[in-house]
C-alpha cells in the first residue's frame, strides 16, 4: 500500500511517500517562496529520487486545512488533480490532527498552535494513550486566551508546536498555570511525513473520499469574506445617511 502525503496548508510545504508503514521518503522546506513555486518541483524530485511510478500510488493525502487559504487551495488542487489522473481516491487529513502526531506518545497533553491572525490560533488538544491520538479538543480557530484557559482547567502539562509559538508565546508564558514545553525544531512545524503516517490509520479504517468529492475545511471565512459580510451589515445604515 503506497500512500502520497502532500502539506502546503502552512509556511512549511511538504511531500512524502508512506509504503506500509514505512516512510519511503520525505522532502520539507521551510522557505520564503510559495507553494507554487516548490511544492510540484518536490513532489518531482521524490519520485525521482526513490524511482516511484505514480501509477503504483494506491491514494493521496493532503492536509485539509485549517491553514493558509492559499496554500490550501494550492494542496487541493494538487491532490486532486493526482488523484483524477491516477484513478486514486483521497485521504483527507485535519492539518491540526497532523500537527499534534509529529509528537506522537508524547506523556504531556499536546497543542499545536498556528497563526490565524488577529489574535487567533487554528490549534486543539491531544493526548495519546496505548499507541493512540486521542482528541480532548477538536481543531479550532479561537483566540489564544480561550485555549489557554481550557489548558489551565485541564491541569496537566503541555507541549507546544506550531509556527504560532512564536506568536503567542509571551502570552502563555505570562498566562499558563500548567507545566509547558516548546517542541524543538525538528518537530515543531507540519510534516508531510506526519500526514501520511496518519493517512495509513485513516486507510485501515476505509477513511477516503473520491478526489471529486474532496474539499478544503478552511474552519473560518477568509478576510476578503469577513470584509464582504463587514460592508453587508453597514449597508442599512449607509442608504439611510
Amino acid at each position: 500500500m503506497k500512500i502520497l502525503a502532500l502539506d502546503s496548508s502552512g509556511l512549511v510545504a511538504g511531500v512524502a511517500l508512506v509504503e506500509d508503514d514505512n516512510l519511503i521518503g520525505e522532502y520539507t522546506v521551510n522557505y520564503k517562496k510559495t507553494h507554487s513555486q516548490t511544492l510540484l518541483p518536490m513532489l518531482d524530485a521524490v519520485a525521482s529520487m526513490v524511482e516511484l511510478d505514480l501509477k503504483t500510488v494506491n491514494a493521496i493525502a493532503v492536509a485539509k486545512g485549517p491553514g493558509s487559504f492559499t496554500g490550501l487551495r494550492i494542496g487541493s488542487a494538487t491532490a486532486k488533480g493526482l488523484g483524477l489522473a491516477l484513478d486514486v481516491p483521497l485521504i483527507e487529513i485535519p492539518t491540526v490532527d497532523a500537527l499534534a502526531y509529529n509528537l506522537w506518545g508524547a506523556k504531556n497533553l499536546v497543542c499545536p498552535l498556528m497563526d490565524a491572525r488577529r489574535g487567533q490560533t487554528y490549534t486543539g488538544i491531544y493526548g495519546f494513550d496505548g499507541g493512540k491520538m486521542q482528541t480532548l479538543e477538536p481543531q479550532c480557530a479561537v483566540d489564544i486566551s480561550e485555549i489557554t484557559e481550557k489548558l489551565n482547567a485541564l491541569g496537566r502539562g503541555v507541549t507546544f508546536l506550531g509556527d504560532g509559538v512564536h506568536v503567542f508565546r509571551e502570552y502563555l508564558e505570562a498566562h499558563l498555570r500548567v507545566p509547558f514545553l516548546f517542541a524543538p525544531a525538528h518537530m515543531n512545524k507540519q510534516r508531510a511525513g506526519a500526514v501520511a503516517a496518519l493517512a495509513c490509520e485513516y486507510m485501515k479504517k476505509g477513511m477516503t473520499v473520491s478526489a471529486e468529492a474532496h474539499r478544503p475545511d478552511y474552519l473560518r471565512l477568509s478576510q476578503a469574506e469577513r470584509e464582504q459580510q463587514e460592508r453587508a451589515k453597514r449597508l442599512p445604515g449607509d442608504v439611510g445617511m
